[in-house]
């Protein structure tokens, strides 16, 4: 999706539109931490578990909206007066409605040119890619917010329960969704500041995670055993703090790999990131918290030194987004006034400002017409 978002917006001000991408992943948290209430009450109707319930018709929603995408997601834009290639076997795939017509679609091809002059690449160019190395520090940002998203995701019940052994099932899955419901909130506020202050992602992305980190010593250290909820508070805080991470771990990869890779660049880059980077949930699912028997003994220590090790794959994201800065500005990232549309790091000579989006790009927009127009 943050290569497909490419195809209609600036990789500049894709931050907040993959952000809202993201918060589907928020809403299904904290709709499921609410819905689950409910299925858990559905034990035993037509003779199948709550969650076999859930399975079941998640599965059947999932498959319904994959099979409409066809006619509902546009195909990449199309130059004015070019037709799309329907011939062989593309006659069998649906044909979805242009996201641009008319006098929108002209506008959009005069501002992204870059989008509309595909060009062939071979394995030589996508080898580039995955031996750039601004892909590793992106990948170690990603590894550290998705290692302690998932960590929450899979055992912030089991931290809740922690807090309060006594509560029920239905008292779990209701104090669960908050986490979510702030995490959402955090993408909404954050994203769209981020892309109006596009040269300064490590900031936008290294404050979250300190947000996190300072959730997640609320969690370990405050409250006492007569007033244990001040840890609650501190899951708030942490799933606050995750909210913006990843969009802005992704966006910051669009911006980095279009100019100088074009669009193999984009989608190389993104699934590197994102799939290496995913190796994180591996470390907090099957290491930590009930993973770790010696850290999940009842007590006021519990999950203490699991909380400490996300806290130290947090402060490794934080010193990569830090890294990244000072070598772009050491290396550099090729000249930020000329801007390569699609075309491979190894071309040589100087590149060119290819369209109006590029020469945008340049500057911040700040927090002009923010909120009202001039």
């Amino acid at each position: 999706m943050a290569y497909y978002l490419t195809l209609f917006y600036p990789p500049s001000r894709t931050g907040k539109r993959i952000g809202f991408y993201f918060t589907a992943a928020q809403v299904s948290a904290s709709v499921v931490g609410l819905v689950s209430a409910g299925f858990q009450e559905m034990d035993g109707l037509g003779g199948l578990v709550g969650f076999q319930w859930m399975f079941l018709l998640y599965g059947l929603v999932g498959i319904l909206v994959g099979i409409s995408l066809l006619w509902w997601l546009p195909d990449r834009p199309l130059a004015p007066g070019e037709t799309r290639n329907r011939a062989g076997w593309r006659k069998w795939i649906p044909q979805s409605r242009p996201a641009l017509q008319g006098e929108d679609a002209q506008i959009h091809y005069e501002d992204l040119t870059r989008v509309y002059r595909r060009q062939a690449w071979t394995l030589k160019d996508l080898w580039h890619v995955v031996i750039d190395w601004r892909v590793w520090p992106l990948m170690v940002m990603y590894f550290g917010v998705v290692g302690v998203g998932i960590g929450v995701q899979n055992y912030g019940t089991v931290i809740i329960q922690g807090i309060n052994p006594n509560l029920s099932g239905v008292d779990l899955s209701l104090l669960f969704a908050p986490i979510w419901v702030m995490d959402l909130i955090a993408i909404l506020l954050v994203t769209p500041i981020s892309d109006r202050f596009h040269h300064h992602r490590a900031l936008f992305f290294s404050v979250p995670v300190l947000l996190q980190i300072a959730g997640l010593l609320i969690t370990t250290y405050a409250g006492s055993e007569s007033n244990p909820w001040p840890r609650y508070g501190g899951l708030l805080i942490v799933g606050f703090g995750l909210g913006p991470t990843v969009p802005i771990t992704m966006t910051w990869t669009n911006e980095i790999f279009q100019p100088r890779h074009g669009e193999v660049g984009v989608a190389a880059a993104a699934a590197l990131v994102s799939g290496l980077g995913n190796l994180g949930s591996i470390l907090t699912t099957y290491a930590l918290y009930t993973g770790w028997p010696a850290d999940s003994v009842p007590g006021p220590t519990q999950y203490r030194k699991s909380n400490l090790v996300m806290v130290g794959i947090l402060c490794l994201s934080i010193l990569s987004a830090v890294s990244m800065t000072v070598l772009l500005r050491v290396v550099g990232n090729g000249s930020r006034a000329k801007q390569i549309s699609s075309r491979s790091s190894t071309m040589d000579g100087d590149g060119v400002i290819v369209d109006g989006a590029a020469r945008r790009d340049l500057q911040e927009r700040g927090l002009g017409r923010l909120w009202f127009r001039r």
